[in-house]
C-alpha cells in the first residue's frame, strides 16, 4: 500500500509539472502574439517612409503641400516674411537640401540664391522642380517711380521676366500640375494621391478664378498703382492696368517724397492704390488724405499662413480690395 501511495505522489508531480509546462509554453505563445501586434501596429511608421522635399518660399509651399497632403515631408527654406528677392543662402539651407529627394522652386529666375545653395550640398540625386515650367513670362514691368534711393528696390535685371505668376489663378492651375507631374516621377509610389490631390486644389483654383472674372468684368480697364511689381499677371487676366510702382521709404519722410507719390497717382490718373499688408506708413496716410483716394491691400502671398487652404483665403481678399477700389 506504501508503494501505491507513492506511486500516486509521483503521478500527481509528473501531472502538475506536465501543468507547469503545459502553462508555460501557452503564456510564452500569448507574449509572442502581443508582441506580434505591437510590431503590426508600429510597421507603418517604418515601412512607410516619406520622401524629403524642399520648397524655395510660402507660395511654392503652399501648393507643393497641397499636392502632397501627408505623404511627403515638405520643408520651407525661406521663412514666410523673409524677402525672398534680396534673399541669401544660409547652413541651415544647404543642410535641408543635402537630405532632401525633392527641390520644388517657382523658377523665372526668382530664387537666385538656389544655384551656389544647391552646388554646395554636392546632392547628386536631388530631383528639382520648376514649378515655372511652360508657363510665358511677362516681359515688361511696370515703370517704377522713386520716392527715396534704394528703398524697396527689387531688381529683375537677372530675372526670366516677372516671377509673380502664383498671382494667377489661372497660372496657378500650371504650377500645380507642374508639381504634380515632378513628384510623381520622384515618387511613383504616391502617384494617385498625388493626382487626386492636385485634380481637388484645381477645382477650386477653377472656381476661384471665376469669381475674380465675375467680379472684376464690372471694372474693366481699372487702372492702379502698387508698392511691389507684384501683380502684373493678375491684371493682364482680368482686363486691369497696373501702371506704375511706387517705391516709398520705410523710415524719415521729407515732404518731397509725398509729393512725388502724389504727382505719380495724379500723373497715372489711377482709380486705385494698393499697398501691401502690414504696411504702416505716414506716407500712405498723407496720399489717401491729399487726394481723397482710400488706400486698399493687395497681398502677394511672401507672408502668411502655412495652411495650403490661405491662398484662396488671401486671393479673396485680393479680390475684394481690386472691387472695392476700382469702383
Amino acid at each position: 500500500m506504501f508503494k501505491h501511495m507513492k506511486a500516486d505522489r509521483k503521478n500527481r508531480n509528473f501531472l502538475v509539472l506536465l501543468l507547469l509546462v503545459v502553462l508555460s509554453a501557452t503564456y510564452g505563445c500569448n507574449s509572442d502574439s502581443d508582441t506580434s501586434v505591437v510590431n503590426t501596429q508600429s510597421s507603418p511608421e517604418i515601412k512607410l517612409d516619406k520622401i524629403k522635399v524642399v520648397t524655395t518660399f510660402l507660395p511654392v509651399y503652399l501648393f507643393t503641400k497641397a499636392v502632397t497632403g501627408d505623404v511627403a515631408d515638405v520643408k520651407i527654406l525661406v521663412p514666410p516674411g523673409t524677402d525672398i528677392h534680396e534673399y541669401q543662402g544660409t547652413p541651415a539651407n544647404v543642410k535641408a537640401i543635402a537630405t532632401a529627394k525633392v527641390l520644388i522652386k517657382n523658377g523665372l529666375g526668382l530664387e537666385e540664391f538656389l544655384a551656389d545653395t544647391i552646388k554646395n550640398t554636392e546632392n547628386t540625386k536631388l530631383v528639382e522642380i520648376d514649378a515655372s515650367r511652360g508657363i510665358q513670362a511677362i516681359d515688361k514691368i511696370s515703370p517704377i517711380d522713386t520716392t527715396a534711393a534704394g528703398e524697396h528696390d527689387h531688381d529683375h535685371e537677372h530675372q526670366s521676366g516677372n516671377p509673380h505668376i502664383w498671382l494667377d489663378p489661372v497660372l496657378a492651375k500650371q504650377q500645380i500640375l507642374n508639381i504634380r507631374d515632378g513628384l510623381i516621377i520622384a515618387d511613383p509610389g504616391n502617384k494617385a494621391t498625388y493626382q487626386a490631390n492636385a485634380s481637388a486644389y484645381i477645382q477650386k483654383l477653377d472656381n476661384l478664378n471665376h469669381q475674380f472674372q465675375k467680379t472684376l468684368q464690372q471694372t474693366p480697364g481699372c487702372t492702379f498703382i502698387t508698392f511691389h511689381d507684384a501683380f502684373p499677371y493678375l491684371a493682364q487676366r482680368y482686363n486691369l492696368k497696373q501702371v506704375a510702382v511706387v517705391e516709398i521709404p520705410e523710415k524719415q519722410l521729407a515732404p518731397t517724397d509725398i509729393q512725388k507719390v502724389i504727382n505719380t497717382v495724379k500723373k497715372y490718373k489711377v482709380k486705385a492704390l494698393f499697398s501691401e499688408p502690414g504696411l504702416d506708413n505716414k506716407l500712405l496716410t498723407s496720399i489717401s488724405q491729399d487726394l481723397q483716394l482710400k488706400v486698399q491691400t493687395l497681398d502677394s502671398l511672401e507672408t502668411g499662413d502655412t495652411n495650403p487652404e490661405y491662398y484662396f483665403k488671401a486671393m479673396k481678399a485680393n479680390l475684394q480690395s481690386l472691387s472695392s477700389g476700382c469702383k
